[in-house]
């Protein structure tokens, strides 16, 4: 049973609302920086998470099975009508960011997530914690933690009337039945950059969680939050980034060690040759970030995406998400997908030896898999095998798509080696293809 922290109702806050294009928290006011730091995928060798008695494939199982859970979960997050309960959605994520946070500094080892926005590690006191390892954030060892009171804007934004003795709390729920509970404060966080000077960044809204659990690593110290909501990082750092960041995915396989980079500021503009960009479309939840897809074309053959529902649904009907593996089309439309793919390859299909995907073939050096390129508005985004198929096996290659409920998710798979950027002043994402381990 749940120990009480004051007066923590149990009733769950809305961290997704109403969009806030120039975060009211950020207060770093300097010109725009430039700086990377690392994403670790939570299944490479450089991550603490890495289970060195898995084979690969059995890594890349539990992967498609983690992806298979977050779709549900934003399927929920997309279809619950606008409240003031709704959750957080969220389910682990796929890759982890080092940070510290406090003076002097503790280091922290995170979820990236761009499902949710709310920041937040363990604190001391724990009340009733999930088994960490490392050494909880003590916040009355830092001379530069703050609470937030319940009149801040930062409350506000939870709802305003979640306090006890004037402080603000808050609660967070995710989709996997995970959560944490504790006071919502203020502190300097510290990112190592990869490319220059490790970054201060002072009164960074998080959340000082006293009661947490659910299905989290010891490894695993909180959450950080790359959404579009208020609270997220990206969101508390708009003005000292100029808007803008971006990432670099490199291909998961069981010989590639190096880190994946998110970019910040000046280090996240994507330019150059065969650049393409398309629209970030307002809809909620704005912790989400929505594109249009038009359709897919397979070789030559075009398939136009449809919403057999109002015209309005034709936009923003796809979520460009970072934690999740595969990507995830309406049933009706995957199946016109998965037919064609099947129709331009001349070997015959197998089942999949895990048992999760639909299309999947022996590989052999005779084996030809067709282009398919992703039409955005504005962008024709053209995948290689790499972004399409993925194996499961040391001789078997599956199609890296699936059917969905009424929800389309561009996953992570078909974003590697891309510079994916986002540039939240123009409203766009922009895709350049790149060979991210070499970057």
């Amino acid at each position: 049973m749940k120990k009480p922290f004051h007066s923590l109702v149990s009733t769950i806050f809305a961290i997704t609302v109403s969009i806030i294009y120039l975060s009211p928290f950020s207060l770093l006011e300097a010109n725009p920086v430039g700086f990377s730091v690392d994403l670790i995928h939570r299944d490479s060798p450089s991550s603490p998470l890495y289970n060195s008695s898995l084979s690969h494939f059995e890594r890349v199982s539990s992967a498609l099975y983690r992806s298979t859970n977050r779709v549900k979960y934003y399927t929920r997050a997309c279809t619950t009508p606008r409240s003031a309960f709704s959750d957080v959605i969220s389910d682990g994520g796929e890759y982890l960011m080092k940070i510290t946070i406090g003076t002097p500094p503790v280091s922290i080892l995170a979820i990236a997530d761009t499902g949710s926005d709310l920041i937040w590690t363990q604190c001391m006191p724990c009340l009733d914690c999930y088994k960490q390892k490392a050494p909880f954030f003590n916040p009355t060892s830092s001379s530069t933690y703050k609470e937030a009171p319940c009149d801040s804007r930062a409350c506000q934004t939870l709802g305003g009337t979640f306090c006890s003795d004037g402080i603000c709390q808050y609660m967070a729920s995710y989709g996997d039945g995970s959560s944490s509970q504790g006071i919502l404060a203020t502190e300097t966080v510290t990112l190592s950059s990869t490319t220059r000077r490790p970054m201060s960044l002072p009164k960074i809204i998080f959340g000082c969680g006293y009661v947490n659990d659910g299905s989290f690593s010891e490894n695993e110290s909180g959450i950080i939050g790359l959404g579009g909501g208020p609270l997220s990082l990206i969101s508390q750092l708009r003005s000292s980034i100029g808007d803008k960041f971006s990432y670099c995915l490199v291909p998961f396989s069981s010989h590639n060690t190096k880190s994946s980079q998110m970019n910040f500021g000046q280090n996240a503009i994507v330019s150059g040759n065969r650049v393409v960009s398309t629209p970030i479309t307002r809809k909620f939840p704005n912790t989400f970030y929505f594109l249009t897809l038009e359709g897919f074309s397979v070789g030559r053959q075009r398939l136009e995406f449809y919403n057999s529902s109002s015209s309005p649904n034709a936009f923003g009907n796809i979520i460009i998400d970072s934690g999740t593996t595969l990507t995830y089309l309406p049933s009706n439309f995957y199946s016109r997908l998965e037919s064609a793919v099947r129709s331009a390859i001349k070997e015959e299909p197998i089942d999949d030896p895990q048992k999760i995907l639909d299309l999947c073939y022996k590989v052999s050096n005779e084996i030809s898999f067709p282009i398919i390129t992703a039409h955005f508005t504005g962008a024709d985004v053209k995948l290689s095998h790499l972004n399409t198929f993925i194996e499961t096996s040391s001789d078997v290659a599956c199609f890296a798509f699936a059917p969905a409920d009424n929800i389309g998710i561009f996953g992570n798979v078909a974003q590697m080696n891309f510079l994916v950027g986002y540039d939240l002043r123009k409203r766009i994402v922009s895709f350049k293809p790149m060979d991210c381990s070499r970057e």
